[in-house]
């Protein structure tokens, strides 16, 4: 798979011994060191996810509307953006947030907040990914939020993604995991029917409504010993998890259309054309791809 994104990589750096050292802060005195036997080890993959996220809050500008991703490794960008603010190296930064979660994860960092009724449109996005095709197609949402995700993205001058490398795939739906799909409450099995009737005979495809325990709807999938009941969205609607054992074949948009057009889904989490860029972390660097 490697050979088959060579072809799309526009600029690799090493990755950084210290992430805190990547864009220093000012006042803050830098010491070359060299590396320890364990920081020249391979490194794990949340520091690859913070490593992405750095590089991405580097095109943050002053008086800049952004929208403001959900998830682990947004998490990095919404810390830094917040530690950058604190120090005055930002300034008047207007934060769109895709999520409840990224609201309260902003807010937290110290982002003004806004929304896109005021804001209609945003400068700049950064958000992680689930799934990156070659194409630069996304597979986004399995955290639930993808509706919001999508109208702050697609609303956006620039998108940029942030994942590390095991994020890339040879198409949407080739990790094995889930595609989602926010669908309404109301009649949500006859809806769960009409997808499945959509994909009939796809080999290896199968679908099922996400669940999650009463006590952690938002953060817990683990359904043995919990009294169940479906995940519900921050648009207090449900999620119908489609799964492809060969990844999805075809015309993306046109499959996208077809999800569309059934009654009672609301949007799907098939990312087509949005991103700008991918920055992605790798254990020997730093990779960025551009539309």
């Amino acid at each position: 798979m490697r050979a088959a994104w060579s072809r799309t990589l526009d600029m690799a750096i090493p990755l950084p011994h210290l992430l805190h050292s990547d864009r220093p802060l000012p006042a803050a005195a830098s010491h070359a060191t060299p590396p320890s036997a364990s920081e020249s080890a391979a490194p794990p993959q949340d520091e690859l996810k913070r490593v992405a996220a750095h590089r991405a809050v580097e095109l943050v500008e002053s008086g800049m509307v952004l929208g403001l991703g959900t998830g682990s490794t947004a998490a990095h960008a919404l810390d830094r953006i917040g530690d950058l603010l604190r120090c005055g190296v930002l300034r008047d930064i207007v934060g769109i947030p895709t999520s409840e979660w990224a609201a309260a994860r902003a807010a937290a960092a110290g982002i003004p907040l806004s929304d896109l009724n005021a804001h209609p449109v945003v400068d700049l996005s950064i958000d992680g990914a689930d799934e990156v095709d070659p194409a630069l197609n996304l597979v986004k949402g399995r955290g639930g939020s993808l509706l919001r995700e999508k109208m702050v993205e697609g609303a956006s001058r620039r998108f940029v993604v942030i994942v590390d490398d095991s994020k890339l795939v040879p198409r949407l739906g080739a990790s094995g995991l889930a595609v989602p799909v926010e669908v309404i409450p109301f009649g949500y099995a006859l809806t769960l029917r009409r997808l499945h009737k959509l994909f009939h005979g796809v080999p290896g495809f199968n679908l099922k409504l996400r669940t999650a325990s009463v006590n952690a709807k938002a953060s817990t999938f683990e359904e043995d010993g919990f009294e169940l009941e479906p995940f519900v969205t921050d648009n207090k609607n449900y999620i119908v998890d489609l799964f492809f054992e060969e990844g999805i074949h075809g015309d993306l948009n046109l499959i996208s259309d077809e999800i569309l057009r059934i009654t009672g889904v609301v949007e799907h989490g098939m990312f087509l054309g949005l991103a700008s860029s991918v920055i992605v972390a790798r254990k020997d660097g730093v990779v960025v791809m551009d539309k």
